[in-house]
């Protein structure tokens, strides 16, 4: 199921994948991350595309594919070596379903989000085994994806105890290797720019003017859509009684609330926690055990008529027990999130999350056919993805306009508030520094106040470039003394 739903989307690529794309590109050129090539996310997210060659294509959706079968395994392992292998399935199962009938823009792209998942369920198997150390390890190398690993940590610590530091040590060992792998190439200040004071600040500027009534909104939809988990595990809870399940769960929600953001793929570092605890909730409770559930639900079974025909068939009615009746109302709810995302497998056009892609790719066809190989390119605007299409050098180590312009780009097409305002002029005047035989323009169509003509140190140099064609949303310009 995972591999067919990937591979029905080869064909395109996801704004949260773009750019780390980009960079992993110019980090198998060569380029150093951060020194060579601007990046707000820690090291691991585009050093994983290395693994395949920075493929796009089928292979990068195989590869998605692969990644979610792992996290299907280790939540089996969790859910198995907390209770039996009846748990263990269900979880499986209930993961795969979620990893791909949810929003696709957060289940598909390999980003920071869900580059996390793996890492997330690798400490916790480790730590539900009284394996601090390794459960520690886990946790660290989740944090050169997202640093959000370090709730994952907290919530390994309730299952470790009391060997903390054990835990702690595991988590500093792959860190300390990423840091001085860093600073010995020189790009360890940049590395601290970039990956924290920049989302620092990102994080202090809702995108919303009112954080808590979206944040409300999302979260209840969140819960409809998976309405099977959240009463799965909320049975298990009151049931079991367990609270570390019940704390590691609110300490995962408080990472989804951080930024007061609630993006949908945020909510994958609840999921694990859910996953896990609904599948016990769902096997070990039942109508007859308190719910008061009655009805005349039946399952029919074929069975061949004695002394007929081969082909004659009778239906023998059984009545469902009680804790099947339960089971099946809950497994039902999964029509939900199945009838909302998944006729969006059978038609790939007129999304409005992959306008922009499908407008990149014909931006990148008009560069190709006035190209030659050493041409080179600056994107201005979050289109890190014409990069991949044309596989044109880039003129500078930034490959978007985000910390030049001072805005995010989750909301640059509409929104002219800037966040970050140290270092944006030196990164203009890098810019006006470069000659780079082509330069797309891919904001100034949707947010003129972001025009890069109203720059005063970019206004003489983009004043070299003539039009060799636009889009319906990107302006490509070609430098004037270009051959």
């Amino acid at each position: 199921m995972l591999l067919a739903a990937h591979l029905r989307h080869a064909g395109v690529l996801w704004a949260e994948e773009d750019l780390p794309l980009a960079i992993a590109l110019q980090m198998k050129h060569g380029a150093m991350i951060y020194r060579d090539a601007w990046f707000d996310k820690p090291p691991l997210v585009p050093a994983i595309y290395l693994l395949w060659g920075v493929a796009i294509g089928p292979l990068l959706r195989f590869a998605g594919a692969a990644y979610g079968l792992i996290a299907c395994v280790l939540v089996y392992g969790i859910a198995d070596g907390l209770w039996s292998q009846r748990e263990g399935y269900l979880a499986a199962a209930l993961l795969a379903f979620f990893l791909t009938f949810d929003t696709h823009s957060a289940v598909l792209p390999l980003a920071a989000d869900l580059l996390l998942l793996v890492p997330h369920l690798a400490a916790i198997f480790f730590a539900v085994r009284k394996q601090p150390l390794f459960s520690g390890i886990a946790a660290g190398v989740g944090f050169l994806f997202n640093a959000k690993a370090v709730l994952v940590l907290a919530a390994c610590a309730l299952f470790v105890w009391p060997g903390v530091i054990s835990l702690l040590a595991g988590f500093v060992l792959p860190n300390v290797v990423a840091l001085a792998w860093l600073a010995g190439a020189g790009a360890l200040p940049a590395y601290l720019d970039q990956v924290w004071r920049w989302p620092a600040q990102y994080a202090g500027s809702p995108v919303v003017s009112n954080p808590v009534m979206n944040g409300a909104i999302r979260t209840l939809n969140w819960m409809g859509f998976h309405a099977a988990l959240v009463i799965g595990a909320a049975i298990f809870w009151l049931r079991e009684r367990q609270w570390k399940f019940v704390v590691w769960a609110a300490i995962c929600y408080a990472g989804v609330v951080l930024g007061w953001r609630f993006f949908p793929r945020y909510f994958f570092l609840l999921l694990p926690a859910l996953t896990i605890c609904a599948s016990r909730g769902i096997l070990i409770v039942g109508p007859r055990q308190g719910l008061g559930m009655k009805g005349g639900w039946y399952l029919f079974r074929a069975r061949r008529k004695p002394g007929g025909r081969a082909e004659a068939l009778t239906l023998q009615r059984r009545e469902l027990s009680g804790i099947e009746r339960w089971r099946m109302s809950v497994l039902l709810l999964l029509l939900i999130p199945l009838i909302r995302f998944g006729p969006r497998y059978i038609s790939l056009s007129n999304w409005s999350d992959l306008a922009l892609d499908e407008d990149s790719r014909a931006a990148s066809q008009i560069i190709l056919a006035q190209s030659h190989p050493d041409s080179t390119l600056y994107v201005w605007g979050y289109r890190p993805e014409i990069y991949l299409y044309t596989h044109l050098k880039p003129a500078t180590k930034y490959l978007e306009c985000q910390a030049m312009t001072g805005v995010p780009a989750d909301r640059h097409l509409v929104q002219s508030t800037v966040v970050l305002t140290q270092g944006t002029h030196e990164a203009r005047e890098e810019l006006a520094r470069s000659a780079p035989d082509f330069v797309v323009d891919g904001l100034s169509p949707y947010n003129p106040a972001l025009s890069v003509r109203n720059y005063p140190e970019l206004r003489p140099w983009i004043a070299q470039y003539k039009e060799a064609g636009r889009t319906k949303g990107t302006i490509i310009y070609m430098r004037s003394t270009m051959r």
